[in-house]
């Protein structure tokens, strides 16, 4: 479970963040693992789902009062928040690192989740959306993903926006949206100028849950990651909202948006996976070591080697891919490209590595008490959701070929 290994790391983590590193492993192993057996036999918590709602739908209050309580004392509920508005002000490369720590485990751990983009809050709207989700109080989804409208969303958005006064009226339908029936804020693109589309015509609204335009299919989607959908169709009919709603400038919607999955839904999957891959291998060494066929521990076999070593590199290489590029990232580089790299690789790889992990085990790698499946369909569905391995291949392409 450690963020580092022993030899020198591409990018030395300072004293300050190597001591929180630690604090996030001994809450993992003294507060988080031990829930792990009653989290995984709950069919009640949902992927994609704010921390604090798994928690209250599994355990109940008191564990999530406590672990808040645990968060907001260690400071690291404010592990993404700006250091202006109060928050720990860490750099990518320490998210990363810290991130990775709670991701060894299924069971969440409560933080401050505010969206990169959500800063582009200005006047009122701070203290309307910006600081009660800062606070834990309000949550937020984010919809961009149509029916027809997935890989593309720039050249085939349908959602509408029309000015009308000093309002806005949206009219289209979502898909696929994490978390919208859940959530109090929906940040929705919608097309304002056809013509322009994702060249400026593309606008981010701040849009309530309970706008009586929204209506949501509170059935979910059903899919394989897990017996409690958490993916919503989403239908705006009608939907005003007032000129305040806009998020940023009229037309700046879909460079905002690609500012959201560039951190959220690609580069922290780094951590996000690394998490997941070194649990597999702490949990398959020590199975193969205790596990004997034929008198012999399994440890001993060359099959078995060859997969626990093959583990171990995917985990190093995507460790010093993702602190490279988060480092590069807080240098002010534009990483779009070399986000969707780590996306590309981290869900790849991470699921291959689960796969090595659940072969391993043989008969109790598939054992849902065992986090491995589970971790197997996050990681095989992350080759799928916030842009298939395909799309970001594409991207990584376009950038090798221009001119």
């Amino acid at each position: 479970m450690n963020a580092m290994t022993d030899n020198e790391p591409a990018f030395q983590l300072s004293p300050d963040v190597q001591a929180i590193c630690e604090t996030a492993r001994r809450i993992v192993r003294d507060e988080l693992l031990p829930l792990e057996p009653q989290y995984l036999a709950s069919d009640k918590h949902a992927y994609g789902i704010k921390e604090t709602v798994n928690l209250k739908a599994v355990f109940g209050k008191e564990v999530v009062d406590r672990l808040t309580k645990i968060s907001k004392d260690t400071g690291l509920w404010g592990l993404m928040v700006h250091e202006e508005y109060g928050g720990a002000g860490l750099s990518m490369l320490a998210q990363c690192a810290i991130l990775e720590e709670f991701n060894y485990t299924p069971v969440p751990f409560p933080f401050a989740s505010v969206p990169n983009i959500l800063y582009a809050c200005k006047g009122d709207q701070v203290d309307r959306y910006l600081r009660p989700v800062m606070e834990g109080d309000k949550t937020t989804s984010f919809a961009q993903t149509e029916p027809n409208a997935g890989s593309d969303p720039g050249g085939m958005m349908q959602t509408r926006a029309v000015r009308d006064g000093n309002e806005w009226v949206i009219n289209g339908t979502k898909m696929w949206i994490s978390m919208a029936a859940e959530s109090d804020i929906i940040m929705v693109q919608a097309v304002t100028d056809p013509d322009k589309r994702q060249r400026g015509g593309i606008t981010m609204f701040l849009v309530d849950r309970n706008n009586p335009g929204v209506s949501i299919d509170t059935k979910g989607i059903p899919t394989w990651l897990g017996p409690k959908p958490s993916q919503y169709i989403v239908n705006f009919n009608d939907c005003r909202v007032p000129e305040d709603a806009v998020l940023g400038e009229v037309g700046s919607g879909f460079s905002l948006g690609q500012k959201w999955l560039t951190i959220h839904d690609r580069l922290l999957r780094g951590p996000y996976a690394l998490g997941k891959m070194q649990r597999a291998l702490d949990m398959s060494v020590e199975w193969s070591k205790q596990r004997v066929t034929f008198g012999k521990p399994i440890s001993t076999r060359q099959a078995i080697q060859w997969k626990l070593a093959d583990i171990y590199i995917d985990i190093e290489a995507l460790r010093a891919l993702t602190y490279t590029i988060a480092a590069r990232a807080d240098a002010g580089e534009d990483v779009r490209t070399e986000a969707a790299l780590v996306k590309l690789v981290s869900t790849e790889w991470g699921a291959r590595c689960l796969d090595h992990a659940i072969q391993i085990h043989g008969a109790m790698g598939e054992a849902l008490e065992l986090p491995l499946t589970l971790f197997y369909r996050y990681l095989r569905h992350a080759q799928i959701g916030g842009g298939t391995s395909e799309i970001q291949r594409m991207l990584i392409a376009r950038k090798l070929l221009a001119d």
